[in-house]
């Protein structure tokens, strides 16, 4: 009751959602869910993948593994894998189709109550699809449920929570109006579980989004759909590693870039469907332009520190390491997502950073400080999300 009570208090601020206890079902019921695995090169991993997706327990799994051409093996994984279990059904691509049409591929044979896009790198926790679908069984109208996922590294798997403390529930509508105010996406991928039947409506993943459509997607379900959250468990593993998808395949503006993409395409193609699709369009290009403005000012604040004496104290609470991408490109972005962005102050503490390159950094203007504020703005904003989802 405590936990149900402290993330209402935290959700009371500004956002509008239903908190509740988990609550048990009565009937007999029990869910069927197609998860989806696409692979390429990922042979090393599909077999933990896949067994972690035949121990759930409380619903009927069916399991599609698609290999999209693999050159390191992954199908003859996959067709052992096959032939193991009837639940398994595969595919082996003779010529590569990329990962899109591969994903859309698979979602087309789900015939389950609910689908998962997992990919074959990633893992599902233990009773994560339980956890979904009792809250998506007791609310008709969730056509999207996530939870938090665990980011990890090759190795050991860090101990899971497994025990819903609530469930969050959104309007669609809300829900999409405070990724507009973040300027991004909440979930990793893996975490997210669909209603098929949302699913038929909205279609798959599109070929113009290559490295946002997952995003694209949510914000379409939650056009036509409520969204729900487990909150308290871990719903899913996400993998990081060297050749993961987002760590390898384009920087960070190329990511802003994609973003406003799917922004632009979720709030102008089917107005009809949502509240003031202009305003929540504004809302989500100034979150845009003021995330990019602040990557500069960690980027370009960064490399100064590391030029100055007080590197080697300050070192330790920096965040995540400075990338390269020049700040003028930042803004440039910021300038294109929304052009009054000059208005902001995170424009005028780019400015100052980029007409004085070469000053060795000091505490006027308070460098620290501002980098310290930042900080503590990303550890809330980390904490509220594993809270509450947003």
């Amino acid at each position: 009751m405590l936990d149900t009570q402290m993330r209402r208090f935290v959700l009371r601020v500004n956002t509008k959602a239903e908190v509740v206890r988990p609550r048990q079902r009565n009937d007999a019921r029990c869910p069927s869910v197609s998860v989806i695995i696409p692979c390429y090169n990922y042979g090393r991993y599909l077999t933990q993948c896949v067994s972690s997706v035949l121990d759930q327990r409380g619903v009927r799994v069916d399991v599609i593994v698609i290999d999209d051409a693999s050159t390191d093996g992954s199908d003859q994984i996959v067709r052992r894998l096959g032939a193991r279990d009837v639940r398994i059904r595969t595919t082996c691509h003779a010529v590569n189709q990329g990962h899109i049409a591969t994903y859309n591929e698979g979602l087309a044979q789900a015939i389950g109550d609910y689908s998962v896009l997992l990919s074959a790198d990633d893992l599902l926790t233990p009773g994560c699809l339980a956890r979904a679908t009792s809250l998506m069984e007791e609310y008709p109208s969730v056509g999207l449920t996530y939870g938090h996922a665990i980011e990890f590294a090759d190795g050991d798997l860090p101990a899971a929570r497994t025990s819903a403390k609530s469930w969050i529930v959104w309007q669609g509508h809300d829900w999409i109006m405070q990724r507009c105010k973040a300027g991004g996406n909440a979930l990793k991928s893996p975490e997210a579980v669909l209603r098929t039947s949302v699913l038929r409506q909205i279609g798959g993943y599109r070929a113009d989004l290559p490295h946002a459509a997952d995003f694209e997607l949510w914000m379409r379900a939650a056009a036509v759909s409520d969204v729900g959250y487990v909150a308290g468990a871990d719903q899913a593993y996400y993998r990081s590693h060297a050749h993961n998808m987002h760590q390898s395949a384009f920087s960070m503006l190329d990511d802003y870039s994609q973003r406003l993409a799917c922004f632009d395409v979720a709030l102008s193609e089917r107005p009809g469907l949502l509240k003031g699709p202009g305003s929540m369009r504004d809302t989500a290009h100034r979150a845009l332009a003021r995330n990019a403005l602040s990557d500069a000012i960690r980027d370009t604040g960064h490399r100064a520190l590391a030029r100055s004496s007080l590197y080697h104290l300050v070192r330790p609470y920096l965040r995540g390491a400075a990338g390269d991408q020049p700040a003028g490109d930042y803004a440039a972005f910021a300038l294109k997502a929304w052009p009054e962005a000059r208005q902001l102050r995170e424009w005028r503490a780019v400015d100052k950073l980029i007409n004085a390159p070469d000053s060795p950094p000091g505490l006027d203007p308070p460098l620290l400080t501002r980098i310290a504020i930042r900080k503590l703005r990303s550890r809330y904003a980390e904490w509220r999300w594993k809270m509450t989802g947003i």
